[in-house]
């Protein structure tokens, strides 16, 4: 491709990744108006969240296979056209159910963006430009998680909580009209069927496994565990789990192919993904600790997020471009070591802004590691051309099942400890990245791993 039309897609494609990220951190500042407006019980406000999240992830395999099949562009305009859609329907939301349906909507309509996204990224770039571009996108998660409360507290100082979704409309067709113009789609001969069962047998796994973990009551002790309304849906995830093993190994066109986990680097970049969104999710809960820790203003801890936005929004294109001419190992390891290092300083934090502000650094260049490019290298380059989309749909998936698990695992510990909760949280997140710092000594070492044709 041209240079012009090279950024060009570069920048459709930043847009609509940041525009599908931010809808699920940009709802918590607006929960407590959504809650008065609607007249819905805080105990049930969490699934504003949870229902965007699950559904993104129940779309994710389909719509990855999608493109394979009918081409990148295609499902491209698709994911963006459903999004728009859930975005006006939140928007008029009139009842509980009705902004519960939207928001299932957005987040099916998201699940099609990032996936086709990486996946063209190793469609129209050669593999010595992926790790610099993959950063650039990857980067945008990351300042979603981020931004999406800061952008959520101007937008709300302003307007109502519905122009939150309004705004995503105009964007949305924007975005459809330069698809049309400047996106491929010449769909791949090698695949020509869709899973349907390995899809359905993965929506309900998935579906189980996040109402399990969201019904999680700690205040009924050992009871909130084991609770019917606990136990029934992860047993019905794993029953569907064990089933799509099977269906996965006889399907002709597999949503997940079992065949990836035997490439160590690809079984390496999906625990550490798994990692990454359990860090992520720790996110939601700094701003609390910054108001507590610092006696401020919920409005100023956002602002005392700023550290974390401007070091992912720096490290990201910066260790893309390292990873295109060092390897991926090595720079794995780094942002584990400064992610590692940076979540042990905030538990130890105190009172102590300067150690605050630096670990913010820290924990922004290491997430601009492993949110931006690294991982979604490491599969892109080992698998080939028509497992693209499908891939890149499996790391997404992994990286939600740590934001779910993590949410809730965190969600437990600050209901049932009443003292030193951040500080346990964040030295237990310093733990397990020490634990994937072990784990990625096996990532290939030199230079960037082998691309496949």
């Amino acid at each position: 491709m041209e240079r012009k039309s090279q950024n060009a897609v570069i920048v459709l494609l930043f847009v609509g990744v940041l525009m599908g990220a931010l809808d699920i951190s940009i709802v918590g500042p607006a929960l407590p108006s959504i809650e008065t407006f609607l007249k819905i019980d805080p105990r049930f406000s969490g699934w504003v969240f949870s229902i965007y999240v699950l559904f993104n992830l129940i779309g994710i395999s389909l719509f990855a296979r999608m493109s394979d099949i009918y081409g990148r562009r295609n499902i491209y305009i698709l994911a963006l056209a459903i999004f728009a859609v859930g975005s006006l329907w939140v928007s008029l939301s009139e009842s509980f159910g009705a902004l519960l349906t939207g928001r299932a909507i957005q987040g099916f309509g998201a699940s099609g963006i990032f996936p086709v996204a990486s996946a063209l990224v190793g469609d129209l770039f050669p593999r010595e430009q992926r790790g610099r571009i993959l950063g650039m996108i990857g980067a945008v998660f990351g300042l979603a998680f981020l931004m999406g409360p800061f952008i959520a507290g101007v937008v709300l100082r302003y307007f109502e909580w519905h122009m939150l979704f309004l705004v995503n409309i105009p964007i949305s067709m924007v975005l459809i009209y330069f698809s049309m113009k400047i996106l491929p789609s010449v769909p791949n001969d090698k695949v020509s069927a869709i899973d349907w069962g390995g899809i359905i047998t993965l929506g309900i796994a998935l579906s189980g496994f996040t109402i399990g973990l969201n019904s999680i009551d700690t205040s009924k002790g050992v009871s909130g565990f084991t609770d019917l309304t606990v136990i029934l849906p992860l047993s019905v995830a794993l029953v569907a789990f064990i089933l799509l093993l099977t269906v996965e190994r006889r399907a002709k066109d597999p949503v997940i192919r079992l065949t990836f986990f035997s490439n160590h680097q690809i079984s390496i970049a999906g625990t550490i993904a798994v990692v990454t969104g359990a860090v992520q999710a720790s996110f939601v809960f700094i701003p609390t600790f910054v108001v507590q820790s610092f006696a401020v203003s919920p409005s100023t801890a956002s602002f005392m997020l700023t550290p974390f936005v401007l070091a992912t929004a720096v490290g990201s294109p910066v260790f893309g471009r390292m990873i295109d001419r060092y390897g991926v190992r090595r720079i794995i390891i780094a942002g584990l070591v400064l992610l590692a290092a940076g979540f042990y300083l905030l538990s130890v934090t105190g009172t102590a802004r300067s150690i605050y502000y630096l670990s913010g650094v820290l924990v922004g260049l290491g997430l601009s590691v492993l949110a931006g490019s690294s991982l979604r290298y490491i599969v892109l380059n080992n698998t080939s051309a028509e497992d693209r989309a499908t891939s890149q749909g499996m790391l997404t998936i992994f990286s939600s099942i740590g934001q779910i698990t993590g949410t809730a695992v965190i969600g437990m510990l600050i209901a049932s400890m009443t003292t030193g909760v951040f500080e346990t949280v964040f030295q237990g997140v310093a733990v397990l990245l020490v634990c994937m710092l072990v784990l990625s000594l096996w990532l290939e070492g030199k230079g960037p791993v082998a691309a496949v044709s």
